[in-house]
């Protein structure tokens, strides 16, 4: 049986603390721990810069999500657009998710000005502080070199690295989650109260940052915390339901806020079906992503349109599979070997305690991906690859120890756990093939390396070599990340990336989960490109709309320099923008579109608040009649474009009631002017 220093009591915790000054932490922040090894602050420092690398590199050719660009950019423009999650910043509709990511890029584009690094810098910041943390925790429990390795397993995650370039808010989702681990496993090793409830608020902030996907983690967090928790069983559920009431408050308080505010006083609920926050926390943003349809519109069971159909194989299909499964077979490996080594370990053993959380982490956000059968999107999945990190590092550091050890139980899973991944990692390079140079070379490493690394493992159990043990370790680890790497490399470098459906590498699926830059890019709806995507604008999000103000200023606003500024709700062009712009006379909204995915390329055009008449599908019940109606009469709104595009077309009673009252633009098809002689 392996044997690993036992973690420090929590006194003695608390004292190693309080006997280091200010001055010492910092050094040893910069330099490491005295008892580590002298290669391992390096080493982190190294994989971070690597991080950053990858995250920030070409920052200037990230598009970004248009969708949340444009609600970051109106809420620059207006505080009740910032607290709502509004898409304009007359704040007519919000987003489909709660607002605290746009928050924190929108508090960087208040501070630094509206623009591509201003709004990536948070992301690129979350994204390298996930690997820190990730680091610090593994290490915590495992040792250095276990640390090492998750770091940077998770910073070589294809989807992780294509994620993290991007403005959607998972990357602020997983470091929530994961601050949410670091508090509950320092619960379970002191079993006080605090950091139980800072767990259940960090898992709240992430509820306001994606909703139910936060709480996917939860099943495990509760188990570890009531099995290992070192305290009497009643004070672990005391200390639960205490971390319970932190929980629903930090999760809730937005949106009780929201649903309490009149309805006319306040934005309409993007992706509802009543107006509610509620609705769309169990609608289209909980039950509809598992089952495939719920009373929201939004989520109708075309989830295989974007990461394949549900079922146990999705996470190793043609679309998902480069993107997350390289080391799932390898932690599976590993964690049962982990937890067989810990076996007789007492109840509130520390380093199981770990296992069983990153373990509960890969099992359940594995089930609820590879089964959902709503919407799906690959760049969901950036949200396993901590545990599949933490158990790579951690099992495999334990597995290693075993084998060198001559554990006769578990001695031989190593090689076997290697060579498993290696040639599941070739298999997903030979679906690259022919994509390019990189992942013929990726393919080449990872035969040579893998097969290097088994039988050097082999080799040198049997002739007793140690070193030769830890050189076939060390192969191992290139064998297993050269594959990852390739992809994340093609993430990080490509010049033009899909900002609503990013993902890494070549586009290998053929469906709507293609490659970066290489296929169309995801919607809920249907395969068309979204307007302001890479295919429809060239959109870069520093640029001034012509005349404004220079380039990175909060007064100034991003603009498309392409032809068209959407395509969702037909072509809406830059000439018809700047028409609306010399002709909006005063109006709060510069025009009414069908979707959200047209509404935002034209704010990020023109820098003038766009309504959404049907939110992202098209089928929210944001405007009626009535409503456009005031609208028009109190001079607020003048043109609709009115469009047909099945069920992104615009309402039929709006747009019979619009064509038969309004004035048409003869030169830009669908628009529409309108004014308060108009209404009856």
């Amino acid at each position: 049986m392996t044997t690993l220093a036992p973690p420090p009591a929590p006194a003695q915790e608390g004292r190693h603390r309080a006997s280091n000054p200010p001055a010492s932490r910092m050094r040893r922040l910069l330099t490491g721990a005295p008892e580590d090894p002298r290669w391992a602050r390096p080493a982190l420092w190294a994989i971070l810069v690597l991080a950053t690398a990858l995250y920030a590199w070409n920052l200037t050719s990230i598009t970004g999500n248009t969708f949340y660009d444009a609600a970051v950019y109106s809420g620059t423009k207006s505080w009740k657009a910032f607290f709502f999650g509004a898409l304009d910043s007359g704040s007519f509709i919000t987003v489909d998710k709660p607002p605290f990511a746009l928050w924190v890029m929108g508090l960087s584009a208040r501070v630094f000005g509206y623009g591509t690094w201003q709004l990536m810098l948070p992301m690129v910041a979350v994204g390298s502080g996930s690997v820190a943390l990730l680091y610090r925790m593994v290490k915590r429990d495992f040792g250095v070199v276990a640390g090492t390795v998750a770091a940077l397993t998770l910073t070589l995650t294809p989807i992780t690295v294509a994620i993290n370039r991007d403005t959607n808010p998972d990357p602020v989702l997983v470091l929530l989650m994961l601050l949410g681990a670091a508090a509950l496993l320092k619960a379970v090793r002191t079993g006080r109260l605090m950091p139980l409830v800072w767990s259940a608020v960090a898992i709240g902030f992430a509820f306001n940052t994606k909703m139910m996907q936060a709480y996917v983690v939860l099943p495990a967090f509760f188990l570890v915390y009531v099995w290992a928790a070192r305290c009497g069983l009643g004070r672990r559920i005391r200390n639960l339901a205490v971390a319970t009431v932190a929980l629903v408050v930090s999760s809730a308080w937005w949106m009780v806020i929201v649903d309490l505010i009149p309805a006319s006083s306040r934005p309409y609920i993007g992706g509802s079906t009543d107006n509610t926050v509620w609705d769309l926390v169990i609608g289209y943003n909980g039950f509809g992503r598992i089952f495939g349809a719920s009373s929201s519109v939004g989520s109708q069971g075309n989830g295989a349109s974007f990461g394949g159909s549900a079922g146990f194989h999705r996470m190793f299909n043609e679309i998902t599979g480069g993107q997350i499964s390289w080391l799932i077979p390898f932690a599976a490996i590993a964690l049962t070997g982990a937890l067989v080594l810990r076996g007789r370990a007492p109840r509130t053993d520390a380093r199981r305690a770990a296992l069983l959380l990153w373990g509960g982490w890969l099992v359940l956000h594995y089930l609820t991906f590879s089964l959902a059968e709503g919407t799906f999107h690959p760049y969901y999945v950036t949200a396993m690859a901590p545990g599949i990190a933490a158990l790579a590092g951690a099992g495999g550091v334990m597995l290693y120890r075993a084998f060198k050890d001559g554990s006769a139980t578990w001695g031989w899973v190593l090689p076997g756990a290697v060579a498993v991944s290696a040639v599941w990692a070739v298999v997903l390079l030979r679906r690259a093939s022919g994509s390019g140079t990189l992942y013929t070379v990726a393919e080449v490493v990872v035969a040579l390396a893998g097969a290097a690394a088994a039988l050097g493992l082999v080799a040198g159990r049997l002739a007793r070599r140690r070193k030769l043990v830890g050189l076939a370790a060390l192969t191992a680890v290139v064998a297993l990340l050269a594959g990852p790497a390739a992809y994340s490399v093609s993430a990080a470098t490509t010049a033009s990336t899909n900002g609503t459906n990013p993902t890494a590498g070549p586009n290998t699926g053929g469906g709507m989960g293609g490659g970066v830059g290489g296929g169309p890019s995801g919607s809920r709806s249907g395969g068309n490109a979204p307007s302001g995507s890479g295919d429809a604008g060239g959109r870069s999000m520093g640029q001034p709309p012509s005349g404004a103000g220079a380039t990175g200023t909060s007064s100034g606003s991003p603009s498309q320099s392409g032809r068209t500024a959407g395509g969702m709700d037909g072509e809406v062009s830059s000439a018809m923008i700047s028409y609306l712009r010399k002709h909006q006379d005063g109006a709060a909204w510069l025009v009414a579109v069908a979707t959200d995915q047209t509404a935002s390329s034209i704010i990020l055009e023109s820098g003038q608040p766009v309504i959404s008449m049907g939110g992202w599908s098209g089928s929210d019940d944001a405007m009626t009649l009535a409503k456009l109606k005031s609208l028009v009469k109190a001079g607020t709104l003048h043109y609709v474009v009115v469009s047909g595009d099945g069920g992104r077309s615009t309402s039929s009673e709006i747009a019979t009631w619009v064509k038969k009252h309004g004035t048409a633009v003869s030169a830009y098809s669908g628009l529409y002017r309108l004014d308060a002689s108009d209404v009856g």
